[in-house]
């Protein structure tokens, strides 16, 4: 019998944990196709059937969840081992592969990014936007950045960008013009707003909060969308009140696209967090990567 290629070992190990073909390929940018024919390749030279796969679910056979099993950790001593030689080099080398939201990615990340991967030449950066929360483990991942109400227990969390962000609402002065300015949060449920969904299929409600008094609707409007620009846009053409990240906003806020309105009310949150496993090794370009944003922080 021929020995399994590492690789196939590896996609195996993925597509087990997250029980799917789809979304592993989706969080590592490569086609479903590829991920299952490695599977074939792996079943074929093991001579048995390691995961039975429908049109709606991915399950590990006996035979695979005893692979599985055993070969996890198997598999993070290998990449353990390979890891050390970065001690012995001036700078790291490898691929730091995060899973990051769409706000972090556009909002955060562009100040960050240049400066560390200039500062690391060896290191190449995957970075998989997802608002959805997953094991980052199971689908390939390094690390994640979350906000803290959606951080995985038993985590290492490490602040990363500012430490307060906040949600406002906003519409085109147009649009205020004619239906006017809302003084109470409760005032938007009679307002056309603009919504976000996100690839989950969820819809958060709009929270606010004034002198220990906390509102939540979930107002209705024309246009719901799961792209901030279309959104935005909307918004400027006075389709109705947006609400999001204040850093979503601040150009059309600064040129007058659009105005901010029930200030007073404007929510602040906890900045987000990037958090990875607690192991015994970590690897370099992820050490590196704590690092910087440590030293960053300190800087600030």
């Amino acid at each position: 019998m021929a020995e399994p290629d590492l690789a196939d070992l590896e996609v195996f190990a993925a597509v087990a944990r997250a029980r799917s073909f789809r979304s592993v390929a989706r969080l590592r940018g490569v086609s479903a196709s590829s991920l299952s024919e490695a599977l074939r390749r792996l079943e074929t030279r093991l001579g048995v059937r390691l995961l039975n796969r429908t049109t709606r679910s991915v399950t590990p056979t006996e035979a695979g969840q005893r692979l599985l099993e055993r070969l996890a950790p198997a598999l993070s001593e290998v990449t353990a081992a390979l890891d050390v030689v970065n001690g012995f080099r001036d700078s790291p080398t490898g691929t730091l592969r995060l899973n990051v939201p769409g706000a972090v990615a556009r909002l955060i990340l562009p100040g960050i990014v240049s400066s560390f991967l200039k500062m690391h030449p060896g290191i190449t950066m995957e970075v998989s936007v997802d608002d959805s929360f997953i094991d980052v483990l199971a689908a390939g991942f390094d690390a994640g950045i979350r906000y803290d109400e959606r951080l995985e227990k038993d985590m290492i969390a490490v602040p990363i960008g500012p430490r307060i962000q906040r949600f406002v609402t906003a519409a085109s002065p147009a649009y205020l013009a004619v239906h006017g300015r809302p003084s109470h949060p409760k005032d938007l449920l009679r307002h056309a707003c603009i919504r976000h969904r996100f690839a989950s299929g969820v819809m958060l409600p709009w929270e606010f909060e004034r002198d220990g008094e906390v509102v939540k609707i979930s107002p209705t409007g024309q246009l719901i969308a799961n792209t901030i620009d279309l959104e935005i846009s909307a918004a400027v053409n006075g389709l109705g009140v947006i609400g999001t990240f204040e850093g979503f906003l601040e150009p059309a806020l600064s040129s007058g696209a659009l105005v901010p309105i029930l200030v007073e009310w404007s929510q602040g949150f906890s900045g987000p967090f990037l958090y990875y496993p607690s192991r015994r090794h970590m690897p370099a370009p992820l050490r590196a990567f704590v690092d910087f944003i440590k030293g960053s922080a300190d800087k600030a």
